[in-house]
C-alpha cells in the first residue's frame, strides 16, 4: 500500500483534506502519508522548525509511559488514537517487556488501521494484538469492539494510553467526560497515561509561531484546542497520580529509555509545549 500510488488508497481515507495522524506520522519520519498531508507538515515546520522534534518527544514519553507500565505489571493496553505505527509501537514495547502482553489500538483514520492490520498480520500475535476502526468518543461502540476482539480481559487492569490525542477535542466533545467514562470501566489498579498540549507556562520566545501553528490546524478538519495545566490535571480527577505528578513532557521518567529528542529539551522542557501524566484507579 503506496502512499504516492493513488490506487492503492484504502476506503474511507480523505485526500481532499490533511489528516492528523498521517502528518504526525510525516513528522516522525513515517511514509504513511499522502502529498496533501506532507504539504501541511512542510509549512507547519517552515513555521516552527522544532515542532517535528516536539512530534519526537511526545512519541519519546509513549515509550517511557509504556515501559513503566509494564515494568509495574499491566499486561493489557487499550491505545485511543493510536494513529499510524511507526518505531515504539505500544506492543512492541509491552512485549519485549512481557512477552504475554496484550494490546488493542483504535483509531477512526483509514490509513492508519490498514497500516496497524498490516503490521499485527506480520508481527502480531491475534490472540494478543488488534486493531479496530472507531471513533474514541464513541465509548460504547469501543469498548464493547475491544472487548469483541478477545483480546483484553475486562475483570484485569488495564493501561488506558490517550497520548498525543486529546488536543483535537473540543469542549463540545466532553473529553474529560469521555476519558471518565473509560475509567469508569476499568477495574481498580488500571492507570490512564496521557499528555497534551498548552500555553499555560511555556517560554514567550516563539509563541507568536505557536500561535500560526494553532491557526494552521484551525483552517483544517482537525483544529487544535489546547488547554491549561488545571484543565490537564482534571483528567485525573478520582486517580492517584504516578510520580512525578503532572510534569512537562520531556521531564517525566527521562530514565526509563533513550529519549534523544526529549534531551534536546533539557534546558528549557517547557518550550516543548506539552504537558504529560500517569494516574492510577485505587
Amino acid at each position: 500500500m503506496a502512499p504516492n500510488d493513488p490506487n492503492s488508497v484504502p476506503e474511507g481515507v480523505d485526500l481532499e483534506r490533511p489528516n492528523p495522524a498521517r502528518i504526525y506520522d510525516w513528522f516522525l519520519g513515517g511514509t504513511h502519508n499522502w502529498a496533501i498531508d506532507r504539504e501541511f507538515g512542510a509549512k507547519a515546520v517552515e513555521t516552527f522548525p522544532i515542532v517535528r522534534t516536539m512530534a519526537r518527544v511526545g512519541r519519546e514519553f509513549l515509550g517511557r509511559g509504556v515501559q513503566y507500565l509494564a515494568d509495574q505489571g499491566i499486561t493489557q493496553f487499550l491505545d485511543l488514537g493510536s494513529g499510524v505505527p511507526t518505531v515504539g509501537n505500544v506492543h512492541e514495547i509491552a512485549d519485549s517487556v512481557n512477552p504475554d502482553s496484550r494490546c488493542v489500538y483504535v483509531d477512526n483514520e483509514s490509513v492508519a488501521v490498514a497500516h496497524s492490520r498490516v503490521l499485527l498480520e506480520r508481527e502480531g500475535d491475534p490472540t494478543r494484538h488488534a486493531v479496530i476502526q472507531a471513533d474514541l468518543l464513541d465509548v460504547d461502540k469501543v469498548w464493547q469492539e475491544a472487548l469483541d476482539t478477545g483480546v483484553l480481559d475486562p475483570t484485569k487492569p488495564i493501561g488506558l494510553i490517550v497520548v498525543n490525542v486529546l488536543y483535537f477535542f473540543g469542549p463540545d466533545d466532553d473529553p474529560h467526560g469521555v476519558i471518565r467514562d473509560y475509567m469508569d470501566r476499568l477495574q481498580p489498579g488500571s492507570y490512564l497515561l496521557t499528555s497534551h498540549l498548552t500555553y499555560d507556562g511555556v517560554p514567550d520566545e516563539g509563541q507568536d509561531k505557536r500561535e500560526a501553528i494553532k491557526e494552521q490546524y484551525a483552517r483544517s478538519s482537525s483544529p487544535l484546542f489546547l488547554r491549561s495545566r488545571e484543565e490537564f490535571a482534571q483528567f485525573f480527577d478520582g486517580l492517584e497520580l504516578v510520580e512525578p505528578g503532572i510534569t512537562w513532557t520531556p521531564e517525566w521518567r527521562p530514565e526509563l529509555r533513550e529519549s534523544p529528542a526529549s534531551e534536546e529539551f533539557r534546558a528549557n522542557p517547557a518550550a516543548a509545549s506539552g504537558v504529560v501524566g500517569l494516574g492510577r484507579k485505587p
